[in-house]
């Protein structure tokens, strides 16, 4: 194998090779950077941190309207919330423009919101009134309908809106 002398980015001769393999290993770590282990995490962090102003948020609406008003009110500051974190600390390395991650971040929470009001409703209007729980019965199917949607959500931002 030939090798072709150049000068390096601190002024040190390298071989092909060297640049060759100095540009493989970059290109592998923005991938890691890109969907490493990491991922996963910042995503359930960004999303506790949504859920907490969506839950916070539909107690207060609650206060003027009924739980499935309050609970989709509530959703739109929690779409809101998680959309800027995950584009800012989570899929940042997305190549899509900004509207076409938007307008998929937006479906896909339509189909999450669609699976929090009808877990929140059956839990608090059914399953937990049959089980004796009557006190915070909304607080405790609402925490619980959106704690269920977080892993398809993930996967539909990973996959279709911050690809």
């Amino acid at each position: 194998m030939a090798h072709i002398w150049q000068t390096g980015p601190c002024g040190r001769d390298q071989t092909t090779s060297d640049v060759n393999t100095a540009q493989f290993a970059k290109s592998e770590s923005s991938a890691g950077r890109q969907w490493g282990a990491a991922t996963p995490l910042r995503f359930l962090i960004a999303s506790a941190v949504a859920a907490v102003v969506n839950f916070f948020s539909r107690i207060l609406i609650n206060l003027y309207v009924n739980f499935p008003t309050a609970i989709v009110g509530a959703y739109c500051f929690g779409i809101l919330t998680a959309f800027t974190l995950n584009r800012r600390f989570v899929f940042r390395h997305s190549s899509r423009p900004l509207h076409v991650q938007a307008a998929w971040f937006v479906s896909i929470n339509l189909l999450a919101l669609a699976q929090t009001l009808a877990i929140s409703l059956l839990l608090a209007d059914f399953l937990l009134p049959k089980l004796g729980i009557h006190l915070y019965k909304d607080e405790i199917a609402h925490g619980i309908g959106l704690a269920v949607p977080m892993f398809s959500s993930y996967l539909g931002h990973r996959y279709i809106t911050f690809r």
